[in-house]
């Protein structure tokens, strides 16, 4: 009896559909939280928000279901001397708990750590942005998570 052997056509085939089926779960995963957004048929879901390497590494879409585009530099903390137009550093986590505020982190060049260069999202479609964070104490288990023009999220899951 000969030994079973695949092209190199049908490896590929094979390898192509199990990434594809991997990112679509991955995809179609549930989201942590979510909120409503101030404007018409928009939607925020958090899809991530990990403690790593002393930092919180926050992932989340913004879904746009409305007629009309959304400008993400409304996500934009504009309130800095120097702001990161086209970013999402207006996003910060709140822990209660320890009465503690925490804003996106930035670099040596005053650029957050975020997503950055964001363009308008067009109606009927989405976005999928991050921000990166210090880390709160290792006992906090949830944590809130405020983006601007979204209602909040209160104790949202926070993994390590």
């Amino acid at each position: 009896m000969m030994p079973f052997r695949t092209s190199c056509a049908a490896q590929h085939f094979a390898f192509v559909l199990l990434t594809s089926l991997c990112f679509a779960s991955a995809a179609r995963a549930e989201p942590i939280a979510t909120a409503d957004g101030e404007a018409p048929a928009t939607s925020l879901r958090v899809q991530e928000l990990k403690v790593s390497n002393g930092t919180v590494m926050l992932k989340f879409t913004v879904v746009n279901d409305g007629s009309e585009t959304f400008d993400p530099d409304s996500l934009a903390d504009t309130t800095t001397a120097k702001p990161d137009h086209h970013s999402v550093s207006g996003v910060y986590l709140i822990d209660a708990a320890n009465k503690k505020k925490y804003l996106v982190v930035y670099d040596t060049d005053d650029h957050c750590i975020c997503s950055r260069g964001s363009h308008d999202i067009a109606a009927k479609s989405s976005a999928n942005l991050w921000a990166k964070f210090p880390a709160p104490p290792d006992g906090v288990t949830k944590i809130g998570v405020v983006v601007p023009h979204f209602v909040p999220m209160d104790d949202v899951p926070l993994s390590r």
